[in-house]
């Protein structure tokens, strides 16, 4: 793909967003709260994904582990 067919579909799909969200009939002042509001839901959803989603896969992950019997390794005694 060059340049310019790249530019073309992005503009293109600009124009989608702005087809399937109406924006296209806001005032320019309403449309900066709209896409901030918007960019700002984003980038919480994407942190919230980044800090907590991790941390929830591997709590359920060693629950299962427990729930199938294997144990931690600190907890497994050694008998000589």
């Amino acid at each position: 793909m060059d340049i310019k067919s790249m530019k073309n579909y992005l503009y293109w799909l600009y124009c989608q967003f702005e087809l399937i969200t109406c924006s296209y009939l806001m005032e320019p002042w309403e449309k900066l709260l709209f896409y901030t509001f918007n960019i700002t839901m984003l980038v919480m959803l994407l942190y919230t994904a980044y800090i907590f989603v991790p941390v929830h896969v591997s709590m359920a992950f060693q629950f299962f582990l427990h729930l199938f019997g294997n144990q931690h390794e600190n907890t497994v005694s050694v008998v000589k």
